[in-house]
């Protein structure tokens, strides 16, 4: 039983190492992309929190994400995979209070037409969508729910 914790810390520790390289490499740290991570990067510790009310408070961050401007352009595509990837730690927070900033941008690029209830529906259905940390399969199991919902999305 030792052994199997041992290994699962391990395993928890080198997937935070690949998030913190892949997040240096982009440029932003835990606050996402947007006006804010121009503005402080990606550096450590409570830095990030001004980066994040930078973001919300300037509306850069959907703005930036929809488009690909703001420091976004180089995180992803127009995938929801690259997407979710690379916005996993505040799509994951945002989910689970229903509301936020990426989970407006996901809506968008999910073609979503009523954000609110999309983040409602994600935050109602968390422990079924966030219980993977593949971002494929969350972006699965986010396309499967709309496709069970009343919600009117352009799902590709």
């Amino acid at each position: 039983m030792k052994l199997i914790k041992l290994t699962l810390l391990s395993l928890g520790l080198c997937s935070l190492n690949a998030l913190a390289q892949m997040r240096a490499q982009s440029g932003y740290g835990e606050a996402g992309c947007g006006l804010g991570s121009m503005i402080f990067g990606s550096q450590k510790g409570g830095v990030q929190i001004l980066a994040a009310t930078t973001n919300g408070s300037s509306g850069s961050q959907t703005f930036g994400m929809t488009s690909g401007t703001s420091n976004c352009s180089a995180v992803f595509g127009k995938s929801t995979v690259d997407f979710i990837e690379a916005n996993k730690v505040s799509l994951t927070n945002d989910s689970a209070r229903g509301q936020g900033e990426s989970l407006n941008a996901l809506s968008q690029l999910y073609g979503c037409d009523e954000e609110t209830e999309f983040a409602g529906t994600l935050q109602k259905n968390f422990a079924d969508v966030f219980n993977s940390e593949d971002s494929v399969v969350i972006d699965q199991k986010i396309k499967s729910l709309l496709k069970n919902t009343k919600l009117s999305c352009d799902l590709v």
